[in-house]
């Protein structure tokens, strides 16, 4: 089993920047890939980003929505993967989720809100 404990998120104006946390925990040498998905109101929970591999050098995608404002990244010592989000938009608003892949199941954290208003 693994477990996901997510951070950050909240409210922001367009424009604004904002990072979430996600620690892993328990059988984390069975994970492939961890990452971000969000999903807004009425809409299909979406790729956010992803990196391969939370104990070695991975590869990196982001779904063509946030490609070039936010930045995954990960800190092996401290098991956690960050979510850099800037130049946030409303469209942005949603709930995001950590998720991690093992080679059998998926794994998903409890999810945080981030609201882009004015």
């Amino acid at each position: 089993q693994v477990q996901l404990v997510e951070s950050g998120g909240g409210l922001v104006q367009p424009g604004g920047s904002l990072g979430l946390s996600c620690v892993a925990s328990g059988n984390i040498f069975s994970i492939y890939r961890v990452g971000w998905y969000r999903q807004a109101p009425g809409k299909q929970r979406e790729l956010v980003a992803s990196i391969t591999s939370i104990t070695s050098v991975g590869t990196i995608n982001y779904g063509d929505s946030v490609n070039g404002r936010f930045t995954i990244s990960r800190d092996n010592a401290k098991n956690t993967v960050y979510l850099r989000m800037n130049s946030l938009k409303p469209e942005d608003t949603a709930i995001y989720y950590c998720h991690a892949a093992s080679r059998v199941t998926d794994y998903w954290g409890q999810g945080t809100q981030v609201t882009v208003s004015s």
